[in-house]
């Protein structure tokens, strides 16, 4: 599949320029729950103690660097909250 193509059906619809802009702007007027916990909620304070407890490797043997932690962490608390664990 093309990654800027979806088929629905027998219609195949193909994205636009612009349209993650518009897609991000529409999220953002129907409430997006990522925002709304940036605005309230200071993740980084936990970055220290999410650190501690993943004990990630040195990558002195190389291999992919990790996801955020932080992310992963905001991840799991919007799952938690719509109930998807």
């Amino acid at each position: 599949m093309i990654p800027s193509m979806v088929i629905w059906g027998r219609l195949m619809v193909q994205f636009g320029f612009f349209d993650v802009e518009k897609r991000l702007a529409r999220l953002s007027g129907l409430g997006d729950q990522l925002e709304a916990f940036s605005r309230t909620v200071d993740f980084e304070v936990f970055r220290s103690d999410l650190n501690r407890a993943l004990a990630y490797s040195d990558r002195s043997k190389g291999g992919r660097l990790p996801f955020d932690p932080v992310l992963m962490f905001k991840i799991l608390v919007i799952q938690t909250l719509n109930n998807h664990l």
